[in-house]
């Protein structure tokens, strides 16, 4: 299976994974590994599809797989979380508890501390790290040296905004004009750059440990499910756990 795993500087004991579109059995529109429950595709193909991810991956439980909403909302995941809850960042402290989200555009953020005590995965489009995703989901880590890891989204050259999105970035923060290019055939919209928006959120939370997939998802139609390339589609995962 074609999966994308980290290359960045969290411990040995903190394994992390992201999936691509290829080797699943969802077809049509949601052709390929399919791990959405919510897009319409086939039920049977995506538990097939969600299987094979965790088979793949060498997982050692099933994904806590949430309800995303676009949300600030972090869930603290144990041996007793049920799936499905309503969040956007899964977070836990406890070894064996694989925190996932899922995206298809959006920007999938891991997090975990320099001693692989406590990880985190976060779903972070526009409006989710506007309305602070990123700082909710650090102020639940106990230790101050935590490193990221940025996985694939939509790239700065795809992804069009309007006014009212940069506005709302540079009010919470001068410096994030940098993360947008006016678009000059298009008054009043831009090109917005979501992982230098989430780069400049994690430096002010004390994260300067990042790293990049640098992987365009809009960009690149055999690979990745795209929501604004293609609407109706199907959802890649991106997931982090520390071995028991």
């Amino acid at each position: 299976m074609a999966l994308l795993i980290p290359t960045w500087s969290a411990p040995p004991s903190v394994k992390a994974v992201s999936s691509t579109r290829l080797d699943g059995q969802s077809t049509g529109p949601f052709y390929g590994l399919n791990l959405g429950d919510h897009v319409g595709d086939d039920e049977i193909n995506v538990e097939h599809n969600r299987l094979r991810f965790q088979q793949a991956s060498g997982m050692p439980s099933s994904p806590v797989w949430l309800t995303q909403t676009h949300s600030t909302q972090v869930l603290v995941a144990g041996q007793n979380t049920a799936p499905g809850q309503q969040a956007d960042a899964c977070v836990t402290r406890e070894a064996g508890i694989v925190c996932c989200v899922m995206t298809a555009d959006c920007l999938p953020i891991l997090l975990c501390d320099s001693k692989g005590r406590q990880v985190a995965a976060v779903h972070a489009g526009w409006r989710g790290l506007a309305d602070g995703i990123i700082e909710k989901t650090l102020s639940h880590f106990e230790s101050q040296t935590v490193c990221a890891w940025l996985g694939p989204c939509i790239s700065a050259n795809a992804f069009e905004v309007g006014d009212e999105v940069k506005a709302t970035f540079v009010a919470h923060d001068e410096q994030a004009q940098q993360a947008f290019v006016r678009r000059d055939s298009s008054p009043g919209k831009w090109w917005a750059d979501l992982p230098l928006l989430a780069t400049q959120r994690l430096l002010s939370q004390g994260v300067s440990q990042i790293a990049y997939s640098n992987q365009c998802t809009y960009q690149q139609p055999q690979s990745f499910y795209s929501y604004r390339r293609d609407g109706q589609t199907g959802r890649m995962a991106t997931a982090i756990w520390i071995e028991p």
